[in-house]
């Protein structure tokens, strides 16, 4: 073979060997990156959110919606439909239990004008209420059913709502038992009258309410506990109105506490059950004494709601409940010293009294003071009223 020949086959194998070193490598180099991003988690960011960031979120979502169900749930039985009675008119409300009495908070206007009501429970469960009180200026009354005692109550916020607060109105909207809506607290601090009731610094919010949710409770969304008490709404049913819990308390924690007679006006009628009518052979100053007496009995037990039930319309026009009960919140008891009364007609008396009452002052120290009240009593609408008075220090 010549030289030529035998340098061409060397060339040959060369490049053959070179080739098959290129492939060895170029596989051994597959290998290796295959492994490698087999061992790899691929990660990356997305506009929506990273996977475990979807998942808690729609975790979250799922427990809020749990946890409305179970507070909605849970409120339902302690929410009740009101009926009452008037007439030739059937009015619905709403009302829900406060304590373990078997107490139940409702709108005044919801009751007025009556003693007793209808009330039914979740279950269809129907018994007979009595009101125990009832507020002349703010829209609340109280409701007793002694076969309600012992239940579980509402839980009361003790804190005051905010707007953006979420919230759930209950209640028998159209007296449809059983109604929860939801919304947000869109205002706060709203003030209107809608006679005889002021409403001041009341909650604005955009869960629907309409006839025959009055009365019912307006529950935070977060705790399930009650911020106020569903009270009115637009004609449009857009915007509700909820007095807030914390401006009720102090009434109906009284009201709880001494339980008025059976009313049969908008005030606690104690009397109607004591008085005789104008025609009866009593004289009217033996009468007007009695009324007298039991004024100062029921301040003496601090229930200044049936007390205030016992003053003339004049008399509660110009003096509201709240002024009246403030003049007595620092009077810690009081007696009856004398008491003298004279006829002045047929239909009033004139009653001078003498008092002594044990009084805090300023500092917080007791101290005794007598004082002489002078009344005159008389007929209103044919139940005897105290319709006016004065007072000087002795």
């Amino acid at each position: 073979m010549g030289q030529a020949a035998r340098d061409s086959e060397k060339s040959l194998f060369v490049s053959l060997v070179v080739t098959i070193l290129i492939i060895a490598a170029g596989l051994i180099v597959f290998y290796f990156l295959s492994k490698e991003m087999h061992q790899q988690v691929i990660t990356g960011t997305s506009k929506l959110g990273s996977l475990n960031t979807l998942k808690n979120s729609q975790t979250e979502n799922a427990n809020k919606t749990a946890d409305i169900k179970s507070i909605i749930s849970d409120n339902q039985k302690k929410v009740m439909y009101i009926e009452v009675n008037r007439g030739s008119n059937v009015v619905t409300g709403s009302g829900f239990l406060y304590d373990t009495s078997g107490d139940i908070i409702t709108n005044a206007h919801v009751v007025e004008g009556a003693s007793t009501v209808k009330v039914k429970t979740y279950d269809g469960q129907v018994y007979n209420g009595t009101v125990i009180g009832r507020s002349k200026d703010v829209d609340v009354a109280l409701i007793r059913v002694p076969e309600l005692a012992g239940k579980t109550p509402v839980k009361i916020s003790s804190r005051k709502g905010e707007i953006g607060d979420p919230v759930i109105a209950m209640g028998s909207p159209l007296g449809l038992q059983n109604t929860a809506t939801t919304g947000i607290i869109s205002g706060v601090n709203r003030d209107f009258t809608i006679p005889p009731y002021e409403y001041k610094g009341v909650y604005q919010i955009s869960a629907p309410i309409s006839p025959g949710s009055s009365g019912g409770p307006l529950l935070d969304q977060n705790t399930g506990e009650v911020l106020g008490v569903n009270s009115a709404g637009t004609v449009e049913g857009v915007i509700g109105f909820s007095i807030p819990i914390n401006q009720v308390l102090p009434l109906v924690e009284n009201w709880s506490k001494n339980p008025s007679k059976p009313q049969n006006d908008q005030y606690a009628d104690y009397t109607a059950d004591q008085q005789e009518d104008n025609q009866d052979s009593q004289p009217i100053r033996e009468k007007a004494e009695a009324l007298v007496q039991s004024f100062y009995q029921f301040i003496d037990e601090q229930d200044y709601v049936t007390a205030y039930s016992l003053l003339g319309s004049d008399w509660q026009n110009s003096t509201s409940y709240q002024a009246f009960r403030t003049g007595y919140l620092r009077t810690e008891s009081v007696r009856i010293l004398n008491i003298v009364s004279h006829d002045k007609d047929s239909n009033h008396a004139e009653v001078t009294v003498i008092i002594e009452a044990l009084e805090l002052t300023d500092q917080n120290t007791e101290r005794i003071s007598q004082y002489m009240c002078t009344y005159i009593v008389g007929y209103e609408n044919d139940k005897l009223k105290i319709l006016s008075g004065t007072a000087r220090k002795i």
